[in-house]
C-alpha cells in the first residue's frame, strides 16, 4: 500500500493489489495519508503459499480490473 502511495505522490501510476484480509487496513491507510481514491483491487486471502497454479488463476482473474484501474 505504501509503495503504491509513494509511487502514486512520485507521478507514477499505480494501482495498489490487496487482499480481503487488509482491506479496511489499505482503505484506512489510504485516508489517512490524503489519498482516499488511489487505485485499489482486490484480491482473494491468503495469495501467498498457495502455489502457482492458485495465483496464475488469481492473476487471470483481476488483470482486467487493473488495467481497468491504470486507465481511469
Amino acid at each position: 500500500m505504501r509503495d503504491g502511495i509513494n509511487m502514486a505522490r512520485n507521478g507514477i501510476p499505480s494501482v495498489c493489489l490487496i487482499t480481503e484480509e487488509f482491506w479496511p487496513q489499505a482503505e484506512f491507510v489510504a485516508a489517512s495519508v490524503g489519498m482516499p481514491d488511489i487505485p485499489m483491487v482486490r484480491l482473494p486471502h491468503p495469495v501467498a503459499g498457495t502455489g502457482e497454479a492458485r495465483i496464475a488463476a488469481i492473476a487471470d482473474s483481476i488483470a482486467d480490473e487493473i488495467l481497468d484501474r491504470f486507465a481511469a
